[in-house]
């Protein structure tokens, strides 16, 4: 029963791509949610354009696709690159460069309106000003709210950042932000009145680095990173003028005789967050790490930072789990940050380096002709190599390939006929595949129904066999990735439930 003392089980402060979908991950999960942004309304720039290829399954998972208006046949690219050195994704399966010419205004477009269908609440015009103390110890976050009728205070159970690189939320919680400083600004700008020949994967010349790539009719998407152009305050303005000149000088190519929808700049300045959860504060996106725009990795991780979050936090807000399972949300995604962080600056260094990087770009050219390095490189930018450590109680009969690597969709035919991992997955609850049709393992989970969705199936041969060999029964969380496996009976399962979907109910 909802506790009338409080406004929602969750505060999220940011109505951006990683906001919204933590709003749908937890009403998916029970849990009453209100997203305040201090926007007026969304300002319908898109700094993105795309996303990652796990960041396009988490949105398969929810049977989000269809909502981008072009079904599940969004166009990806098999030839991506890193740090502008080209080479073909494919090598590793199910790998690609990720769905691209995607704007950001779309995909928090869709992302808002699953989340209302969904139940939650998004206030716009609504600025945290201040947060109470308490939020370390006590049993609520409250923030004073600065809205268009004037201050209130606004209370939850937890409160979550998801509100960008100078969070509001992550300084008045007191959460350091280490990292270094920026070096260096660049330029974006959609662009009017010119016609531009593609660059969608980059173009490195003598005097910078620039990207171009057509949005609708008349539109260019373009980036300019000049080399020797110093960093500049976040404060500061850019004009289009001043990227037209940019452009010039590295492209020899006038432009100045078009316009601009908008301008705006960016830097290399890369932080994360010391701390993901602080208390009853939490962060996620860009509010826990700022980095290199490379190949729609940021929007990419805010969404899979999500996707980790939002069912655990439903469950302990809504009481289903106990308090340490957030703990797992740090743990498991610090890690990413901190690689994503990583390879960023890699990827900087090698693009933007100038002739002093030239070196470096041709034996990452002369790698990049080696599978395993292909296969590695794609991993790393696509995010499909994420592993989480679930730990020695994620598995009753040894290590399995599987376990703490996300499950890739994979066709299964059950007694409702024809389904598959993702179709499964998008009520956002657990999923049990009981792959040898063991009545230990149904019973097993018997205790857990309504939060783990047991499915008797078998795989197709030529579509999953070889990945879930060895596998009688798999434990799958609601973001997709393996928490427990079996080659037979139920050993270690009553532990992996406990320990994920919280006690279970009485039988």
């Amino acid at each position: 029963m909802q506790d009338t003392t409080m406004d929602a089980d969750v505060i999220v402060v940011g109505a951006g791509p990683t906001g919204l979908m933590l709003a749908g991950e937890l009403r998916l999960g029970g849990a009453e949610v209100i997203v305040l942004d201090k926007l007026a309304e969304p300002t319908g720039q898109s700094r993105g354009l795309g996303f990652t290829a796990r960041a396009m399954e988490v949105f398969d998972q929810r049977g989000i696709l269809p909502r981008f208006g072009q079904g599940e046949s969004l166009e990806v690219s098999s030839v991506g690159h890193f740090g502008g050195v080209q080479f073909d994704f494919t090598s590793l399966e199910g790998a690609h460069f990720g769905a691209r010419g995607i704007p950001q205004s779309q995909t928090e477009a869709v992302l808002a309106g699953w989340a209302a269908d969904l139940g939650a609440v998004v206030h716009h015009g609504h600025e945290v000003l201040a947060l109470a103390d308490g939020f370390l110890d006590g049993d609520h976050a409250e923030v004073t709210v600065g809205t268009p009728d004037g201050v209130r205070r606004m209370r939850a159970r937890y409160l979550v950042g998801c509100d960008g690189g100078k969070s509001t939320v992550r300084k008045l919680a007191g959460i350091g932000f280490p990292g270094t400083e920026a070096t260096r600004a660049m330029f974006l700008a959609d662009i009017t009145g010119v016609d531009l020949k593609p660059r969608y994967l980059g173009e490195t010349l003598p005097n910078g680095m620039v990207m171009a790539a057509p949005l609708k009719e008349g539109v260019h998407r373009i980036i300019v990173c000049p080399h020797g152009a110093a960093a500049r305050s976040a404060d500061d303005t850019v004009t289009f003028e001043e990227v037209a000149k940019a452009w010039e000088h590295i492209t020899g190519e006038d432009i100045s005789a078009g316009g601009a929808e908008w301008v705006s700049f960016f830097s290399d300045a890369t932080r994360q967050a010391a701390e993901y959860r602080r208390g009853r504060v939490l962060l996620a996106g860009d509010a826990a790490h700022i980095h290199l725009p490379a190949g729609g990795q940021g929007l990419s991780t805010g969404v899979q930072d999500a996707a980790n979050l939002g069912w655990k936090l439903a469950a302990v807000a809504t009481g289903r789990a106990g308090d340490a399972l957030l703990d797992t949300y740090h743990a498991e995604r610090h890690p990413v940050g901190r690689r994503l962080l990583m390879n960023t600056r890699a990827q900087g260094m090698v693009f933007l380096g100038g002739d002093q990087a030239e070196p470096l770009r041709s034996i990452l050219t002369e790698l990049t002709g080696h599978d395993v390095v292909r296969r590695h490189l794609a991993g790393v930018v696509s995010h499909l190599d994420i592993r989480y450590d679930i730990g020695e109680d994620g598995d009753g009969d040894g290590a399995h390939p599987l376990l703490g690597r996300r499950l890739a969709r994979i066709a299964l035919t059950g007694p409702g006929g024809a389904t598959d991992t993702f179709r499964l997955l998008h009520a956002g609850r657990g999923l049990l595949l009981d792959l040898a049709d063991d009545a230990r393992v149904r019973e097993a989970a018997a205790a857990w129904a309504g939060r783990v969705d047991v499915v008797t199936a078998t795989p197709s041969a030529s579509d999953g066999g070889a990945v879930l060999a060895g596998a009688g029964a798999v434990l799958v969380r609601p973001d997709g990735h393996v928490a427990w496996t079996g080659a037979g009976g139920a050993d270690g399962l009553d532990t992996a439930l406990a320990r994920w979907f919280g006690t279970p109910a009485e039988r």
